[in-house]
């Protein structure tokens, strides 16, 4: 066997290796690109007043746009993110008639914990039952449900474990779904380098380094993450507030400290995570979206495409949109909501 085989044959392992971590991590390189968007200046839109309420272990603070009898839309962010990934979102499904409605995730803005003896635990689990308990305190008994990040896990997740409760889903980076076994298994060096944060967040070193310069790595991310993204100093301070949360840094860190068993979980959630680990495929219409200049980790659409066995389409976006898609490509964003609604 000829050398340029060999090479070629350890390319498409690192790159399905890679692209399978990256759909089971929910961090979230795509194929063509079909949908040319022209680039978003950093918009300096804000929310009416925050509205709170206590659900499940939080006192939850989200922004609330549109008539309040419209269709029920659950937008949720990412890390390190915040609800202004969604501002100019908002105001176009809003004006199309939805009621929308953008939480702060636990440890963010002003979205807090009830009692100071609940664990300050991030697993994916918890972090989705909050998104049922909000819907639960607000007496909605079906969402479509949208997000990236952290956010598009959990829209995933609330879509296979409680899909009564969902009319159907839209996730940037498709299906970031993760387990710690699956995580177990080392991939090839150019397949670990991109998660460089998590390994460095599994450290002593790492935890008080983020600790000390949570707004400065933030940014940083940010700025790989999306690397054609002109965001301004104000954009990110306004988002920046929501990393002032007492329990901002350890439930960060929590996250990605679980997936490597350096946090415990709570046994309360043992069973959806058993169900989580299998990996379940969805059966309501589902939009997946990725951008042509994502510098997060994420996986190719190909090898999460028939996880969708209802209703499915993935939409790539040119022009270069990096991993905060909403905020970059907010019409994009917004239309691929209203168009998996009439799916």
């Amino acid at each position: 066997m000829s050398e340029s085989i060999n090479r070629s044959r350890r390319k498409l392992l690192e790159a399905t290796a890679f692209g399978l971590m990256a759909a089971q991590l929910g961090a979230a390189p795509a194929f063509a690109q079909t949908n040319a968007m022209k680039r978003v200046a950093p918009s300096a839109g804000s929310f009416a007043p925050l509205k709170r309420i206590n659900a499940g272990v939080l006192s939850i603070a989200y922004a609330e746009a549109g008539p309040a009898d419209g269709p029920p839309v659950l937008l949720l962010h990412g890390w390190p993110y915040d609800i202004h990934a969604f501002v100019d979102v908002a105001p176009i499904l809003a004006n199309a008639g939805y009621r929308v409605l953008i939480p702060y995730l636990r440890g963010y803005g002003e979205t807090r914990f009830l009692s100071a003896d609940t664990p300050r635990n991030a697993q994916p689990a918890a972090v989705a039952t909050d998104a049922i308990n909000f819907l639960d305190a607000l007496k909605i008994q079906k969402v479509l449900v949208a997000g990236f990040d952290w956010g598009g896990r959990t829209a995933n997740l609330m879509a296979f474990l409680w899909p009564e409760r969902c009319k159907a889903l839209v996730s940037v980076s498709g299906y970031l779904v993760g387990s710690r076994d699956a995580l177990q298994n080392p991939l090839p060096p150019s397949a670990e380098y991109p998660w460089w944060y998590l390994f460095y967040f599994t450290t002593d070193r790492g935890k008080a380094g983020y600790a000390k310069y949570t707004k400065d790595f933030n940014r940083l991310i940010w700025q790989l993450a999306s690397p054609k993204w002109a965001f301004d100093d104000a954009t990110f301070d306004r988002s920046a507030a929501a990393f002032e949360n007492p329990d901002f840094v350890h439930i960060s860190l929590y996250n990605y400290r679980w997936y490597f068993r350096l946090e415990p979980g709570e046994p309360k959630y043992d069973e959806l995570e058993k169900k989580i680990a299998t990996f379940p495929t969805i059966g309501i219409p589902t939009i997946t979206m990725e951008g042509d200049a994502n510098g997060a980790p994420h996986a190719d659409p190909k090898v999460y495409a028939k996880k969708y066995i209802g209703a499915y389409e993935h939409r790539n976006l040119t022009g270069g949109i990096g991993h905060n898609l909403p905020q970059e490509a907010p019409e994009a964003f917004a239309k691929a909501v209203m168009d998996v609604d009439r799916a």
